[in-house]
């Protein structure tokens, strides 16, 4: 767990680097490499940190493909609120947190540990912190969607991946992570839109026109998911899809 909270602290630390740059004259004494500060930069920088993680969560780990593909897969049974949003969400990040387990244990061990027993500066702490991450995200970036965005951005490619800018690697991870939501979100549908058709088509034939197809599609949906072992098999399929267990 402490590895997982690598995250508030580096960016604590980071609005740490940033004080030292503001002409606040909140800097209650510095010795050595060492600097405390007062209560109200503190607590500034705690809540800074706090307001960055979400979008941190969202744009820069697996939570989004997550996210989406539970959804649609909600969707796809015809249920409108169960799982609830709670629970989709929650089962995210869990599953978030296990498959970027490796990189934010890199990130802990490689740049928080040592800066946190001031062996290194921030900015190499930064340096070596983001280098993980970036590896995670180019790893599921498409390379059409990092030349869009260098184009847009009207720069050369960079000579080796790991050199990208990050405003425009996170875009670009995150278009290529919805585009393979959706493309997973396509195969989950499959399946129960022929149940759809086949129990629509039935009750056409049997003129029953008014009773509406999707409540008597719903439990064969049901029994079908649940017969072959569905969580097992979405799960383990979106895991896998980031490279674990391979």
């Amino acid at each position: 767990m402490k590895r997982i909270l690598f995250a508030p602290a580096l960016l604590l630390a980071g609005g740490a680097a940033w004080a030292q740059t503001t002409p606040l004259g909140f800097v209650a004494q510095t010795s050595g490499n060492t600097t405390t500060y007062s209560v109200p930069i503190q607590t500034l920088l705690v809540f800074a940190a706090l307001s960055f993680l979400p979008a941190v969560l969202l744009l820069m780990t697996s939570f989004t493909r997550l996210i989406i593909v539970l959804s649609l897969l909600r969707q796809a049974l015809g249920l409108q609120t169960t799982p609830p949003n709670q629970v989709l969400v929650g089962l995210s990040l869990f599953l978030t947190f296990f498959i970027m387990g490796p990189t934010f244990e890199k990130v802990y061990d490689e740049a928080y540990k040592p800066y946190n027993e001031q062996k290194i500066q921030f900015e190499e702490a930064l340096s070596r912190g983001g280098a993980p991450l970036k590896a995670f995200m180019l790893k599921q970036t498409r390379a059409g969607d990092l030349a869009l965005f260098n184009r847009i951005a009207a720069q050369p490619a960079a000579a080796k991946p790991a050199d990208t800018p990050l405003r425009i690697l996170v875009p670009a991870f995150v278009t290529s992570e919805l585009k393979t939501a959706f493309q997973i979100g396509f195969m989950v549908f499959i399946p129960f839109i022929v149940i759809d058709l086949i129990v629509a088509s039935v009750l056409m034939s049997m003129g029953m026109m008014m009773l509406s197809p999707v409540l008597i599609a719903l439990p064969f949906k049901l029994m079908l998911f649940v017969l072959a072992d569905g969580w097992n098999l979405l799960l383990g399929s979106l895991v896998g899809s980031f490279g674990m267990g391979t």
